[in-house]
């Protein structure tokens, strides 16, 4: 008796479908797994939403092996997350990855939940995060329609994400050693299937302030709203980061 006979049969489906893309591969590209269980060595890491709409490889044309892939709710990356560091640590210093991309995307159900102060659950404290960059740059967003707030919150995410994982000791231990990693940031469109460079590339440590200010003066403040200490806090980049971080 074959061990599938005990599984549904959408599950039956998955397994034969897996079935049909291994022979399909092995026949394009001979060799292929052979060569795949040898050795990893992708040249890019995917720090991406955990949304089952946006599959890292595909979106990009790449086969197994040549992605390294984190994903989480709403694409956050926090110091105090040792599963992201350590995912990242392990993609620069061991695979020696060149490119790390946090990507968001548009209709993201996390960054929604952030924006609109929705609760959904045990992931209300995760989605915290997404919440602060929407309190920090409120005066960027509560001009915009309901729609456009969204967007651009999952643009604004990804910016801060960028900077988070370019100051992350793993980083900047990297760039202190001369090793050559550079962290991007980019947004998905669902609706399109087209990626959009928010450029915020970062690739050595004098870059990380100017390139995150640059990135947020993109995103005019509405003159109508009274300005408040936390929004100056908010707009100062050095202030955002932390006085002498990266001196």
């Amino acid at each position: 008796m074959s061990a599938d006979e005990h599984i549904p049969d959408e599950l039956k489906n998955l397994l034969e479908s897996n079935r049909r893309w291994a022979a399909e591969t092995e026949q394009r590209q001979p060799g292929f797994f052979t060569r795949l269980a040898k050795q990893q060595t992708p040249r890019y890491m995917w720090i991406g939403c955990a949304d089952s709409r946006v599959p890292a490889n595909e979106l990009v044309g790449l086969m197994p092996g040549e992605m390294f892939v984190h994903r989480n709710v709403a694409n956050v990356v926090v110091h105090s997350d040792l599963n992201a560091l350590s995912t990242i640590q392990f993609a620069v210093e061991h695979l020696k990855v060149e490119h790390i991309i946090v990507v968001g995307h548009y209709g993201c159900a996390g960054v929604r939940a952030a924006m609109r102060g929705l609760r959904v659950g045990l992931a209300d404290n995760w989605l915290r995060h997404v919440q602060d960059v929407r309190l920090r740059h409120r005066k960027r967003l509560e001009h915009l329609s309901p729609e456009q707030q969204e967007d651009v919150l999952c643009e604004m995410n990804v910016i801060e994400q960028v900077g988070n994982v370019a100051l992350s000791t793993v980083i900047q231990d990297a760039w202190a050693r001369g090793q050559k990693v550079a962290v991007h940031g980019w947004v998905y469109g669902v609706g399109d299937g087209h990626l959009k460079n928010l450029d915020v590339t970062m690739d050595r440590p004098d870059t990380v302030v100017e390139v995150f200010a640059n990135a947020l003066k993109r995103y005019p403040r509405a003159s109508s709203l009274p300005a408040s200490p936390a929004d100056e806090i908010a707009d100062d980049a050095d202030t955002q980061f932390g006085p002498g971080a990266l001196s």
